[in-house]
């Protein structure tokens, strides 16, 4: 879903400020937990971004209940269209920052082809190249929305496979055990399904593979249409459906990290903004990701109130 969306934004959204043409103030009634004592904040008004889709709906919100909980006044402008109009906009100026993706970075916007395989040394070079753009990186979660293939548990049962290698091989040796069910993206791209089969060395036969849209892919992976399907490692369905997600062992899938992408001059203002979503960034992994999303996309609930839920429940932040 993430990559689906890299380069539909375009000209006309960066124009017109990017698209941020309207938004509404944060009135969470939240003081500090465990962060913004002292309410480091107080005085700023901060504008938070994100993309449209779920999982950044939610880092949005709760980056803007952090900055609400610390003192500031927070302008709510969630669920930019694309990637590239919200980080244009905390790029600009227009929001004062959002949380991102380092494979994004590294791969979209800054051009390079190659991934770097250990996730913090992504992050350091993502870090490092985006400073001359006016954005400074914080500190990375260990949450990464990356391509993976997952099985239902009638057929991690049956095929007992853990990791990539584990599927190459039982495709050596079972070739029609191996069916996948991918978007057409996937199947195409270079860091997709062309280039996992080289890494991990197999050659799955064309009829063995069915393209379809990313939602229908959970679906037909847990009736067992499919043995594998093509999956985002965060999304909430993968928990609900009882997927089993196979390990990227050989590390070929980019990290797309999420971490804080804070406008440079804003930080400087207002430094203390590090210290509030330090604590915060460090609670975001897979599992915390996969239960936010599934309350949204399976559960149907909002997703500011979720992740204001969460936050309440980790202690972050209070009642005000």
């Amino acid at each position: 879903m993430k990559r689906a969306c890299l380069l539909t934004a375009g000209l006309l959204v960066l124009s017109s400020a990017c698209g941020l043409t309207s938004g509404s103030p944060m009135v969470d009634d939240v003081k500090p937990g465990s962060i913004g004592g002292g309410e480091p904040l107080k005085g700023a008004s901060l504008t938070v971004t994100s993309k449209e889709f779920t999982e950044q709906l939610i880092l949005g919100a709760i980056m803007g209940i952090a900055f609400e909980a610390a003192g500031a006044d927070v302008l709510d402008r969630t669920g930019i269209q694309g990637s590239i109009g919200a980080r244009e906009a905390v790029k600009s100026g227009d929001a004062d920052g959002m949380y991102e993706y380092t494979g994004t970075a590294w791969i979209t916007y800054q051009g390079n082809s190659e991934p770097i395989a250990d996730p913090r040394a992504q992050w350091e070079a993502v870090r490092k190249a985006d400073l001359k753009n006016g954005l400074t990186w914080l500190a990375p979660a260990a949450l990464n929305n990356t391509y993976a293939l997952a099985m239902n548990a009638a057929n991690f049962k049956k095929y007992g496979t853990k990791t990539l290698s584990d599927v190459a091989a039982l495709s050596r040796s079972n070739p029609g055990a191996v069916t996948l069910c991918v978007e057409s993206e996937f199947a195409n791209r270079a860091d997709g399904l062309p280039g996992m089969e080289k890494a991990y060395g197999m050659s799955v036969p064309a009829k063995n593979i069915t393209q379809m849209d990313t939602g229908i892919i959970y679906t037909q992976v847990k009736k067992g249409s499919c043995t594998y399907g093509e999956v985002f490692t965060t999304d909430g369905r993968i928990r609900s459906m009882n997927l089993t997600v196979m390990q990227d062992d050989k590390k070929f899938f980019p990290n797309y990290n999420a971490a804080p992408e804070i406008n440079s001059k804003t930080l400087k203002k207002w430094p203390a903004i590090e210290k509030v979503l330090d604590p915060i960034t460090k609670k975001l992994n897979n599992s915390v990701a996969q239960e936010l999303n599934a309350r949204v996309d399976v559960d149907g609930e909002d997703p500011h109130q979720v992740a204001l839920d969460w936050m309440k429940a980790e202690g972050l932040v209070k009642e005000g």
